[in-house]
C-alpha cells in the first residue's frame, strides 16, 4: 500500500507540473502529446491510469481558463523490455509525441533512456528505481521518486541499533538487488559492519528453492 500511496502521489505532481509548464505563455488553445507506456492489464497499471486521468480531470476542473490540452496515447509494453521499447519508439515516430510517461521497472526504462537521448524526446519516468540509472546521463531522463539507493540508510539505522558485528545479504538477482548492494556495503563499511558472505536469489526461484 505505501508504493501504491507513492505512486499515486507521484503521477498526480507529475502531470500537473507537465500541465502547468506546457500552459505558460499560450494564448490560443494547443493540444499536447504525450504518450504513456504501460503494462496494460496489470494491478499498478490500473492504478496509473487512474491516477492520471484523475488529475487531468481536476486540473482543468480547477483551471478552466488553460489554453493547452494534455492528448494521452497509451500503448502496451506486455511487461516485456524490447516491446516496451519497441511502444516508445512508435510514440516518437508515429504519433508526435511531446514526452513519454513510464516506464514500470528500471530495466525497461534503461532501453527507453537510449531512445530518448537519440530522439530528444524526455522520459519521465515515475517508478524506475535503480540506482544504475543515475549513471546514466542523459538530460531527457527525469526520475520522479527516489532510488533503491535510499533505502540503506533505514538498513544501517536497524543493524547499528541492534549492535550486529557481520550481516548476510539476500537479495534477488535483477536490477534492483544489483542496484542496491553498493551502496549498502559502503553503508556498512560506515559502521563497521562485515559482510561474511551474501547469497543471491534467482528471480524465477520457487518456494522449494528457497528451503535449500
Amino acid at each position: 500500500m505505501k508504493r501504491e500511496h507513492d505512486l499515486f502521489i507521484n503521477l498526480l505532481f507529475l502531470v500537473v507540473v507537465l500541465l502547468m509548464q506546457v500552459g505558460e505563455g499560450q494564448s490560443t488553445a494547443t493540444d499536447v502529446k504525450v504518450g504513456i507506456v504501460d503494462d496494460v492489464g496489470m494491478p499498478y497499471s490500473n492504478m496509473t491510469l487512474f491516477c492520471i486521468n484523475m488529475s487531468l480531470s481536476d486540473f482543468y476542473s480547477s483551471h478552466p481558463e488553460t489554453r493547452t490540452r494534455l492528448v494521452t496515447t497509451i500503448v502496451d509494453s506486455k511487461n516485456d523490455v524490447v516491446i516496451a521499447a519497441a511502444a516508445a519508439l512508435d510514440l516518437i515516430t508515429n504519433h508526435d509525441v511531446t514526452a513519454i510517461i513510464g516506464p514500470w521497472i528500471s530495466m525497461q526504462a534503461k532501453f527507453r533512456i537510449e531512445i530518448g537521448q537519440k530522439t530528444q524526446v524526455p522520459i519521465v519516468s515515475y517508478s524506475a528505481t535503480s540506482p544504475f540509472l543515475a549513471s546514466i546521463r542523459s538530460q531527457y531522463f527525469f526520475r520522479a521518486t527516489y532510488d533503491d539507493s535510499s533505502q540503506v540508510h533505514a538498513i544501517k539505522a536497524i543493524i547499528k541499533l541492534f549492535g550486529w558485528r557481520e550481516v548476510v545479504p539476500v537479495y534477488v538477482d535483477n536490477t534492483f538487488g544489483e542496484g542496491i548492494m553498493p551502496h549498502l556495503t559502503d553503508a556498512l563499511q560506515e559502521i563497521n559492519v562485515r559482510i561474511p558472505y551474501r547469497t543471491v536469489i534467482s528471480p524465477n526461484a520457487t518456494d522449494d528453492d528457497s528451503t535449500h
